[in-house]
């Protein structure tokens, strides 16, 4: 299969909102969670319609101030795929709740995260995710490159942690572990 990518701009706002649409897993979270450094207030937004609409708000203010970065992958016109990257000040995590501390603090001299992945289910593993990846760091390079980090899952059905892509994934690309703070992911480091 041949994808073809696009960066996340105000110009790709309305494939980003295809992407994430409502009655997909993914939908209400806007790739919002690392942005934010910590889940919205369960109090304030109890569902996911709720949180949908936050997060698209949120997101669209951060993409309309050039603050959120992101690779969408498409087949044809129709956006399959997305990797969210960014600068390290860009992606705060880890937040203050227990649930956001599972990512440990940035490591030294760390420029640039990468956190999550969504494919469509009927498109996975058909190479999605590679290709977003690919030009994730194709994208960083063209900024000035730097060290790279990733949390890439070791437990790849557990919901909780589907989104951060696998180890194999970041093998293939140049990237080695330089951490395993948890039974469930790793660090993984490459500079670009």
């Amino acid at each position: 299969m041949t994808y073809t990518t696009e960066e996340l701009t105000p110009a790709t706002w309305a494939d980003f909102e295809r992407l994430f649409a409502p009655g997909r897993g993914w939908s209400f979270c806007a790739c919002m969670l690392y942005q934010r450094g910590c889940h919205l207030d369960a109090k304030r937004f109890p569902d996911r319609a709720s949180s949908l609409a936050q997060n698209q708000a949120e997101k669209r203010a951060l993409v309309d101030a050039g603050r959120a970065h992101g690779i969408l992958v498409y087949d044809d016109s129709e956006p399959i795929g997305w990797c969210q990257f960014g600068p390290a000040e860009e992606l705060p995590l880890p937040g203050a709740t227990r649930l956001d501390r599972r990512i440990p603090p940035l490591g030294a001299g760390v420029r640039w995260r990468i956190t999550c992945f969504v494919t469509v289910i009927r498109r996975r593993r058909r190479g999605v995710t590679s290709t977003a990846l690919l030009s994730a760091l194709k994208a960083i390079r063209e900024r000035g490159g730097g060290l790279v980090e990733a949390y890439p899952t070791l437990t790849p059905r557990n919901p909780n942690w589907a989104h951060a892509g696998t180890v194999s994934l970041f093998e293939r690309e140049g990237f080695v572990i330089v951490g395993r703070p948890s039974e469930k992911y790793v660090v993984m480091q490459r500079e670009v």
